[in-house]
């Protein structure tokens, strides 16, 4: 899900196939509904994160479960990282069993002041055909922050969201397990998702942190759901705050025209994450 290689303006390409089984492996993970998928179906759209994991050898992770990082990002200065957000377009489907081929970037390397303290975010650049036919482009976001900071006396009411203006809604249980899941199925081994003594006692979390990409593909599946006869050609996301285990996640959406608006809050009525998706009849 990552880009692996942190050099600046090297452009890595990868082959990869999202198989039949793994796609199984997601659409009961997903509780999603209707058939289990078959081979030569065309992917939920952000289904492709499935390939192109970062299978490093075990002797390269670093002490978070990461991939040992380059010197490039400092990780003795910043050595928290998140997945902030991304871009994503969709030209054409993304098959079950068909040649994935990835081309990878990173195209931007920022430092800035944050909320929090300074921080590196690196921008990185995809781009994905299948079977030769250019099929999705994306832009992630990877923050790199300081030491941990965060409190975990976190506000414990709920803040009316004004449900009415949402069409759509569902609600997930943040069971440890679906995380676990979660990480196993993407091959990521960041321990804030199922080491809880090491998210609390290392990173400064109050529990298990439910996966950015979880989340964005919860409200991705929230769309499709409730929309027929189109297709996704957009979809982008951003991270406001982390969510952990244990309580819900809910998720609400709404159509304006050919834009859909998403967001997902957790128990206390905080957003975790914003997004849009636009559709059209065809790509």
């Amino acid at each position: 899900m990552f880009n692996r290689n942190e050099e600046k303006n090297s452009v890595e390409s990868e082959d990869d196939v999202v198989s039949l089984s793994t796609a199984r492996a997601m659409h009961g993970l997903l509780n999603s509904q209707g058939p289990l998928p078959l081979a030569g179906d065309s992917l939920p759209p952000l289904w492709y994160w499935l390939a192109f994991l970062p299978r490093v050898a075990q002797k390269d992770l670093g002490p978070d479960g990461h991939p040992k990082r380059s010197i490039q990002s400092r990780p003795d200065i910043f050595p928290q990282r998140m997945f902030a957000g991304a871009q994503i377009s969709f030209s054409a489907p993304a098959v079950i069993g068909q040649t994935l081929r990835r081309r990878s970037q990173i195209v931007s390397s920022i430092e800035k002041s944050g909320r929090s303290g300074s921080l590196i975010i690196v921008t990185t650049e995809n781009t994905i055909e299948c079977d030769g036919t250019r099929a999705i482009t994306e832009s992630q976001d990877i923050i790199y922050r300081g030491p941990p900071t965060l409190s975990t006396d976190l506000p414990g009411d709920v803040v009316p969201l004004l449900e009415p203006l949402w069409s759509w809604t569902k609600e997930v249980d943040l069971d440890p397990t679906l995380l676990f899941r979660f990480s196993a199925l993407t091959y990521n081994a960041h321990r804030i998702h199922y080491d809880r003594r090491y998210a609390q006692e290392s990173e400064g979390y109050p529990g298990l942190v439910v996966h950015g990409p979880l989340q964005a593909v919860l409200l991705s599946e929230l769309c499709c759901a409730n929309v027929t006869n189109e297709v996704m050609t957009s979809f982008e996301f951003r991270s406001l705050r982390p969510v952990f285990d244990g309580g819900r996640l809910y998720l609400r959406g709404r159509r304006e025209g050919s834009t859909v608006k998403l967001i997902a809050f957790d128990d206390r009525g905080q957003i975790t994450m914003s997004a849009s998706a636009t559709l059209a009849s065809s790509y």
